[in-house]
């Protein structure tokens, strides 16, 4: 007859052993420096993709791209291919899924990696809702990477001194106004 604290030891020593190393950070904590992860209201990712003009011709890249929300949709309306690139891989696995319950799966990819060293030059529209701190950060990239006439859309904050062409505020149904920035690489 096995002791009740025997069982509890072995059933907390499988535990461990099948849960491996302590758990990565959960969605709503990835690195610091480029945010968290909070959901883009639909009505602020509409607007993103009309502001961008996005259509069945664009590469929409998404960095930070979440539960991939903006690239699905990119894909749905408007036929655009899309990449989201998104650090949490339980994201990852949660925007593929959706992906293919949205039968876009054919359309877009979810990459499993850091906004700040994926390759996006094959991006005509880039999509950002990251911190101000990582757009910046991010800015050089997109100057460098991005070829002329793509556009870049950030979801609440700028680029420092990087004027942008146009600026629209959104007020979604949560009440809240966001506004939304349009840039477009010029050489």
């Amino acid at each position: 007859m096995v002791s009740w604290s025997r069982l509890v030891v072995g059933l907390v020593t499988a535990l461990v052993l099948w849960c491996g190393a302590p758990a990565r950070a959960g969605p709503r904590d990835p690195p610091p420096s480029l945010g968290r992860f909070e959901p883009s209201p639909i009505e602020v990712v509409e607007r993103m993709l009309q502001l961008a003009d996005v259509t069945r011709d664009d590469v929409v890249f998404d960095l930070g791209s979440g539960d991939g929300r903006i690239v699905i949709l990119a894909a749905r309306r408007h036929g655009a291919r899309g990449v989201g690139v998104e650090i949490d891989p339980q994201l990852v696995w949660f925007s593929r899924r959706e992906a293919r319950r949205n039968q876009v799966d054919h359309l877009v990819t979810f990459v499993n990696g850091d906004a700040s060293t994926v390759d996006i030059s094959a991006a005509t529209v880039v999509t950002l809702f990251l911190t101000r701190q990582a757009n910046l950060l991010l800015r050089p990239k997109l100057l460098s990477q991005l070829r002329p006439g793509a556009r870049v859309v950030s979801h609440w904050h700028d680029m420092g001194d990087w004027a942008p062409e146009r600026v629209e505020r959104v007020t979604p149904a949560s009440g809240r106004t966001r506004p939304v920035y349009l840039w477009r690489i010029q050489r």
